[in-house]
């Protein structure tokens, strides 16, 4: 799908479906292009659009490169923050003239907001670097939302996890629970750093290539404030990351803590029921002569030395504090 956006003194017009790139259009965003959009916005601005498997290449040099006067920059993008399950996309966003190309194949959200509010406000959108400068900034605040959500969540399962009282039953499928949550928490606070570490990237090739073209010193303060926020993000995921690795192992060894528990127990039941054992095997022999057969409280007897038996080992351990 294309949308064209064009400019209408500060503000944005917004145009679906339809292809005419006009003088006054400063925007076209591409949402899931078909192989027919691509080629005519390719042969309508002289450029090629990156595919889909193109943008999908990690190194540098296939991310943030120049080509026949347009500037090319591809981010990872994590989105979704207000659902339980966020999701990341790559975007190229395309500098050409005075034109900015978006080619993507999610829907963050920074996205529609960010077109609602040029397109109602007055703030200035009158070329493609700032709008490009206004989607970056409306992708960082949005992760900022996120990064307070997974700072909350992880507070919130600190005091879960260390408040459980040792006997509980249900202690076990507790920290289970508890772990599939510190771990989806790692995973998204790593992915959404990979997107913080992705943007910076590309906020600092977007400077370089906003001083060649000689682009007004207030978009030059913005990219840069826009960069600072995001390297302050970056530091706080980090200390996420840091206090989210300390949960993770701390559920470890309270899982492994009780797993010990379990094995000594079984331990001590299987020592306690050795002199029992031992006494039931030696009554339970079966040869002709031996003393106590005739006896006639032979078998009390017997019983009462298992119990006693396995009851000293009890009593000692109890006392060793080892149950």
């Amino acid at each position: 799908m294309i949308t064209l956006y064009d400019i209408a003194g500060t503000r944005l017009t917004k145009r679906d479906g339809v292809t005419d790139v006009g003088p006054d259009t400063v925007w076209i965003d591409l949402l899931n292009p078909t192989e027919q959009e691509e080629t005519g916005i390719e042969k309508a601005l002289a450029l090629e659009v990156p595919t889909r498997a193109e943008m999908r290449e990690i190194e540098a040099s296939n991310r943030f490169y120049s080509e026949h006067g347009a500037h090319f920059m591809t981010s990872f993008v994590l989105y979704a923050a207000d659902r339980e399950t966020v999701a990341t996309s790559n975007i190229t966003f395309i500098l050409a003239g005075n034109r900015l190309i978006t080619v993507r194949y999610g829907e963050p959200r920074a996205f529609a907001i960010f077109a609602d509010k040029a397109c109602r406000s007055a703030e200035s959108c009158t070329n493609g670097a700032q709008v490009l400068a206004g989607l970056l900034e409306t992708i960082i605040q949005r992760q900022a939302d996120l990064i307070e959500r997974l700072q909350d969540e992880v507070e919130r399962l600190a005091p879960q996890i260390f408040g459980q009282k040792s006997a509980d039953r249900n202690k076990g499928r507790r920290l289970e629970v508890m772990l599939r949550s510190v771990g989806k928490q790692g995973d998204t606070t790593s992915r959404t750093l990979e997107s913080a570490t992705s943007l910076h990237r590309t906020l600092a090739f977007f400077a370089a290539i906003a001083r060649e073209r000689n682009e007004d010193q207030k978009l030059l303060a913005r990219i840069e404030t826009a960069d600072r926020d995001i390297v302050s993000l970056s530091e706080q995921l980090r200390f996420v990351t840091g206090r989210t690795n300390f949960l993770l192992d701390a559920t470890l060894g309270m899982i492994s803590t009780e797993q010990n528990q379990i094995i000594k127990l079984f331990s001590v039941m299987a020592v306690m029921l050795m002199p029992p054992t031992l006494v039931a095997s030696i009554y339970g022999m079966n040869f002709e002569h031996m003393p106590e057969l005739k006896f006639e409280y032979g078998y009390p007897m017997a019983l009462l030395l298992m119990i006693v038996s396995g009851l000293i080992p009890y009593l000692y351990f109890k006392r060793k504090g080892w149950l």
